[in-house]
This record gives structure tokens, C-alpha cells and sequence, in this order.
């Protein structure tokens, strides 16, 4: 299947997330914050990041504009961020991602957002002049 990026600062969400990932078939690889995220980046790139937005030392948006800095095939990978923050599909928008979900979420939201998202593989295309946090 796919391989497939998670960056999460909660321990407990990740692991769950991750397990529900690979019963779906997918190779998971985790990091808990943009920083860890972005160190991920340096061995391979994945089909898709799933990046929670706040984080400590990087957030979500925040890596999403390192990717897009480095400019060296990370700025092509589609992003789907998660959150529990009312403001999740402006912050999307800022940074340019269609893909978002909003916490708690179902496993069948979860599994119908990673299937469309790597079937589209729509990178992010941050608005200019945005400020996503």
C-alpha cells in the first residue's frame, strides 16, 4: 500500500492511529513533532504526512512551510492535518491543504480521507500572503 508519515505529540493518538493505518495495509513511520517530522523527510519521502497542527517545537502548518522551503520533492506530498481547533478548515486553507480532519474523528472518516488523499495525491498549495497558526 502506501507509506504513510504521522506526526502527533500525543503519544496515545499516534499509536492508535498508526495500528489502524497498518491493519489497513499501509507502512507507518511516526515522529511527534514538525522537527521529528521533518527529520523523517531526510531518509524518504512518504506517499502522504498526517500531521496533528499543534505540536511542541514545529507545528503541523509550520512544517508545511519547511517542506515547502526545502523544495526537494517534500512540497508534493499531500498533507492531511488533524485537530480538535474550531478554526481546523481556515488553518487548512492557509495552508493550502483540501485534506483535514477534525477530532475526535471515526475510523471510517479517518480510513475514506487517507484512501481519497492518496488516490488524488493533491499536494498542498499554501495561499500567498496566509498565515496559517
Amino acid at each position: 500500500m502506501a507509506d504513510i508519515l504521522v506526526v502527533d505529540d500525543d503519544l496515545d493518538a499516534a499509536e492508535v492511529l498508526s495500528e489502524l493505518l497498518v491493519m489497513d495495509g499501509h507502512q507507518l513511520r511516526v515522529a511527534h513533532d514538525g522537527a521529528q517530522g521533518l527529520a523523517c523527510l531526510d531518509d524518504r519521502l512518504p506517499d502522504l504526512a498526517l500531521l496533528d497542527i499543534e505540536m511542541p517545537r514545529l507545528s503541523g502548518p509550520a512544517m508545511v512551510a519547511e517542506m515547502f522551503l526545502r523544495d526537494a520533492g517534500c512540497e508534493r506530498i499531500p498533507v492531511i492535518l488533524v485537530s480538535a481547533k474550531l478554526e481546523l478548515r481556515q488553518i487548512a486553507a492557509a495552508v493550502g491543504t483540501q485534506y483535514f480532519l477534525g477530532k475526535p474523528y471515526s475510523i471510517d472518516a479517518l480510513q475514506e480521507l487517507v484512501a481519497r488523499a492518496l488516490d488524488e495525491r493533491a499536494p498542498p498549495a499554501p495561499a500567498l500572503g496566509a498565515h496559517p497558526e
